[in-house]
C-alpha cells in the first residue's frame, strides 16, 4: 500500500490560516509529494491533471483568476475543489477568490492562506512531503557519523558491531542507530535514523542496554544522517582472498532503495583494531572523494620505479 500523510499532520508546522473546511476536512490523505501550480487548469485544460496533488496559488494564478469571467471561475473551481484534491493554498498574502471560497464552504473543502512567498511555500511543502512519503526499508546494523560521513556497519550477529560502535563513540564519533536502522529514499540520498524505541540506545553483550546520550552527552548522538558508506564485517577465513592493495577489483556497492552505496568488506580477526581500521576506511574514502587514490598512487610509484631502472 502507498504511504500517505494526513493533511492535519502536514500543516502542524506551517504558518497557514484556514479559511474553509472544518476538522473533518483535515483528515484528507496526501499520497504524492508534488505540488500543482494550476496554470493549464485555470485555462480549462484538465486532461492530465493529477488531483492527488496539493494546489498552490501564487501571484500569477491570482492575476489570471482576476481576468476570468464568473462562469469560467465557477466551472474551474468546481473541478479543482473535489474530494480527491487534498487542499488549496493561496500564498503571498492574497485572499481566496470569493467564488472559490463559496464552493469550498459548501463542500467542506480545506483552503489555506499564508503571507509566505509562493516559492518558499512550495519548497517547504515539497521537502516535508518528500520525507513523509519517502520509500523506506529496515536493515540490521549500526549507523554512525564518522568524520562527517554516515557509515553503516553490518555483519553477523555477535561479530562485535556494537562494541566497535562504543569504541568509535569514545573516539568522538556520533551514534545514530544501533541494531535496527530505518532507511528512507529522499531526493538522491538514503537517509537513516533509529526507530523511536531504540533512539540513543546501544546494546553491549554482557552489560546490557546503555543510553549513549546520558553516558557520553548529547553531543555524542545524531538524530539522522545520509548513508555514505557501508562497511561489511566478515569473519576471517584463511582460504579467502581479501583486498590488499586496493586495485584488485572494481568498486563494490550495495543497492538500497534503488541507490548504489559504496561498500567495503573488512575481515575481523583477533589483534586487529577494528575502530582504527574503520576510521582509516572513512578517511581513505574522503581522500578518494577529493581526487587522491592511495592505491593508484602506490601502483604509479612502482611503475615509475621500474621505468627508471630500465
Amino acid at each position: 500500500m502507498s504511504k500517505s500523510v494526513k493533511l492535519k499532520e502536514l500543516i502542524k508546522s506551517m504558518s497557514f490560516k484556514q479559511v474553509s473546511g472544518d476538522e473533518e476536512s483535515l483528515e484528507r490523505e496526501i499520497f504524492v509529494a508534488e505540488i500543482n501550480r494550476p496554470g493549464f487548469e485555470l485555462a480549462g485544460f484538465f486532461k492530465h491533471t493529477d488531483f492527488r496533488r496539493i494546489i498552490l496559488f501564487g501571484e500569477k494564478e491570482i492575476a489570471f483568476v482576476r481576468e476570468m469571467s464568473k462562469e469560467s471561475q465557477l466551472a474551474c473551481f468546481s473541478k479543482l475543489a473535489n474530494d480527491e484534491t487534498p487542499c488549496i493554498i493561496i500564498a503571498k498574502g492574497y485572499e481566496c477568490p470569493e467564488i472559490l471560497k463559496n464552493i469550498a464552504v459548501k463542500r467542506n473543502f480545506p483552503i489555506f492562506e499564508t503571507m509566505q512567498a509562493t516559492g518558499r511555500v512550495s519548497i517547504d511543502l515539497t521537502g516535508t512531503l518528500d520525507e513523509a512519503l519517502a520509500p523506506e526499508t529496515l536493515i540490521h546494523g549500526v549507523f554512525l557519523n564518522i568524520y562527517g560521513k554516515g557509515v553503516v556497519i553490518r555483519g553477523d550477529s555477535g561479530i562485535g558491531k556494537s562494541e566497535i560502535a562504543l569504541e568509535l563513540i569514545k573516539r568522538g564519533h556520533l551514534l545514530i542507530a544501533d541494531d535496527a536502522i530505518e532507511l528512507y529514499h529522499i531526493g538522491q540520498n538514503i537517509v537513516g535514523r533509529a526507530p523511536e524505541v531504540l533512539r540513543n540506545l546501544l546494546e553491549i553483550r554482557g552489560i546490557g542496554v546503555i543510553d549513549v546520550s546520558k553516558m557520553f552527552g548529547v553531543a555524542s548522538i545524531l538524530p539522522k544522517d545520509n548513508v555514505d558508506l557501508i562497511i561489511q564485517l566478515d569473519r576471517w577465513l584463511p582460504s579467502r582472498e581479501y583486498t590488499r592493495i586496493g586495485v584488485e577489483e572494481d568498486d563494490v556497492t550495495e543497492e538500497i532503495l534503488s541507490i548504489q552505496i559504496p561498500k567495503i568488506v573488512v575481515p575481523v580477526t583477533g589483534g586487529r583494531s577494528m575502530s582504527a581500521i574503520i576510521e582509516a576506511a572513512v578517511m581513505n574514502m574522503q581522500l578518494k572523494d577529493s581526487g587522491f587514490d592511495s592505491s593508484k598512487e602506490f601502483v604509479n610509484r612502482i611503475l615509475d620505479n621500474i621505468k627508471s631502472k630500465s
